[in-house]
């Protein structure tokens, strides 16, 4: 029988993804929210420099902090696929807004479904699974608004600027959420522990 505290040390780092997750988006989302510039240009400038560093950053973290070695690749493709999104749209950031809603949209549609898929396959073994279950579930979301949308810059950007408001909100509140419940874990286990040492039987 696997030990409840190793079991616990062994989820604790994962926190500590979707609370960079939700930094990340925070600066992103500030920006568009205060900024009177809704252009295309613009937006594939702030989608490319958060997408871009969140596709490095977030990528490198889950290879170091998820112990399941499935999960690890799945989060790290979409790293890649994150990362390269960033590159094309600061490298072609004068692309328009056809362009813009291609990317984003694609972006959306693949990085929603590997991180839906991720969460399926542990769900009910890992309390990360409805985090990653809602989060890639929102960026699903996303990419069929964006493949539904009329072509409207403002509305565009600012609805880009809504989805990462609202996952940056989800992704702090999840991450220390998973923090405390791994702690709580911990504890009780070791009070377990405590007492069947204690149990002279």
């Amino acid at each position: 029988m696997a030990n409840p505290r190793d079991a616990a040390a062994h989820t604790a780092p994962e926190w500590i993804v979707p609370l960079v997750r939700a930094i990340l988006a925070v600066v992103p989302a500030v920006v568009i929210t205060f900024s009177p510039d809704h252009s295309p240009e613009s937006g594939l400038i702030v989608f490319g420099c958060w997408a871009l560093a969140t596709g490095l950053v977030v990528g490198a973290l889950s290879l170091r902090r998820f112990g399941d070695r499935v999960s690890r690749s799945l989060f790290a493709a979409n790293g890649v696929i994150t990362t390269a999104a960033g590159i094309l749209a600061l490298g072609l950031f004068g692309g328009g807004l056809g362009f813009f809603l291609y990317l984003v949209t694609v972006w959306a549609a693949l990085t929603g479904f590997l991180e839906l898929y991720a969460g399926l396959r542990v769900r009910g073994r890992s309390t990360s699974s409805r985090d990653w279950l809602t989060a890639g579930g929102l960026t699903a979301v996303l990419a069929i608004v964006f493949l539904l949308l009329p072509p409207n810059a403002v509305v565009a950007v600012g609805l880009l600027g809504a989805y990462l408001v609202i996952l940056a909100v989800f992704l702090g509140i999840a991450a220390f959420s998973l923090k405390w419940n791994v702690a709580g874990k911990a504890r009780a286990a070791t009070a377990s522990a405590a007492l069947s040492d204690s149990d002279p039987s």
